[in-house]
């Protein structure tokens, strides 16, 4: 009995390291934000952790206020005011906003408070599960991520009401 109890406790011990070891976040994707002038003002991560995404978003060098981030449709920042990353990113075809009811865009995240040193960060898990994500991202022509000029109301079609485009990232594969 006893030596049945102990491989009964090391089978536990060691299923539960299994599961810890696999708990931790792999970085799946990055993008290099840049500015008008092409200075770097920042960066994206994606990370996978099971079925979930995360975006991870550190800005530095930014006008200070509060500025919308979105995922748009199109990893390609190189047009002058980035509008060849095209729309925000919203394979499902809903509306613009989390206080829309007709909302959300799959690539609306939260807005970034600048602080008065120009730094910021946006963090946002998206919806949905991370196999379907990936393959909605990372199609033909990829997903960009980009920083406005000014809040995003959470709620006007299409844009937020966020203003013009002020930084870029393309994501690439990590």
């Amino acid at each position: 009995m006893l030596r049945t109890t102990g491989i009964l406790i090391a089978t536990v011990a060691l299923a539960g390291c299994q599961t810890a070891g696999e708990s931790g976040s792999t970085e799946v994707a990055q993008a290099i934000l840049v500015n008008a002038a092409g200075a770097n003002v920042g960066t994206a991560r994606l990370h996978q952790m099971g079925d979930q995404l995360t975006v991870n978003v550190a800005l530095q060098g930014m006008p200070a206020g509060t500025r919308a981030t979105h995922l748009h449709m199109v990893g390609d920042c190189s047009s002058e005011g980035f509008t060849s990353a095209g729309g925000h990113l919203n394979p499902e075809g809903h509306q613009h906003g989390s206080l829309n009811p007709q909302g959300q865009h799959l690539g609306d995240l939260p807005n970034a408070t600048i602080g008065a040193d120009g730094t910021g960060t946006v963090s946002a898990t998206l919806p949905g599960m991370s196999a379907t994500l990936l393959t909605q991202m990372f199609d033909a022509d990829g997903t960009a991520v980009v920083v406005h000029e000014s809040p995003d109301d959470y709620r006007t079609d299409p844009t937020g009401a966020a203003g013009g485009r002020i930084a870029c990232g393309a994501f690439r594969r990590s």
